[in-house]
């Protein structure tokens, strides 16, 4: 084998597809809110790059290191692997970013979206809240989407949140359901879903019981 075809073969299986369930290497792929960063450096690992990744935190990486103490270490990972990691990016905004603005992409994630919790997740005042940080997101990324894009929002199916209506939050933004699909936290090893906000923001929390939904633009 001469030079050629050995950097040839190199290529090749640098370059193969790999898959982690709904998420290919080839994607485009934008994760929004991300907690500790662990789903993206879970998915960055599962590829064995993350070149083709932005991962985007609403705070500041400073907040970020004091909130969670496993951020740093996945985030060294993540910029080892060639992601491009975005702090004090707003849901409702990204797609005017001046980082972001010119992108498009083929999957776009958002797990458990929620608002600092002020009163009971029962409430209707905080139930509302939740319900507009998802409908901005799900505006500011139907913007964002490649032709055949989907957006998945991975979300408690259980009371009260199926009361936040993701559906027709969705359908409001001009998306429609492609598929709706069981969440296994087993699926994505290393992943941690956090709390975020409060005294217990590191913690995690049961993610029995829920769904991706994915999304795709209406057809027209």
């Amino acid at each position: 084998m001469d030079g050629l075809e050995r950097q040839m073969e190199v290529l090749s299986i640098k370059h193969k597809e790999k898959w982690i369930k709904h998420y290919s290497s080839s994607h485009k792929i934008l994760l929004v809110g991300e907690g500790d960063f662990s789903f993206a450096a879970n998915m960055g690992k599962a590829f064995g790059s993350a070149i083709n990744m932005v991962a985007t935190s609403l705070y500041s990486k400073e907040t970020m290191m004091l909130k969670y103490s496993k951020a740093a270490t996945n985030l060294r990972e993540l910029e080892d692997l060639g992601c491009l990691v975005m702090h004090e990016v707003d849901a409702h905004t990204m797609s005017k970013h001046p980082l972001l603005n010119q992108k498009l992409f083929d999957r776009i994630v958002f797990n458990f979206p929620a608002t600092a919790l002020k009163r009971s997740e029962s409430n209707i005042r905080q139930i509302e809240k939740h319900q507009r940080l998802v409908k901005g997101f799900l505006g500011s990324a139907h913007d964002m989407l490649e032709v055949n894009g989907e957006i998945h929002v991975t979300h408690k199916t259980t009371e009260p949140y199926s009361k936040w209506e993701i559906e027709r939050l969705a359908e409001d933004a001009g998306l429609r359901l492609a598929e709706k699909v069981r969440f296994k936290k087993a699926d994505y090893p290393g992943f941690s879903n956090k709390r975020g906000s409060g005294p217990r923001a590191d913690q995690t929390f049961s993610a029995g019981n829920s769904c991706t939904f994915k999304f795709s633009r209406k057809i027209t």
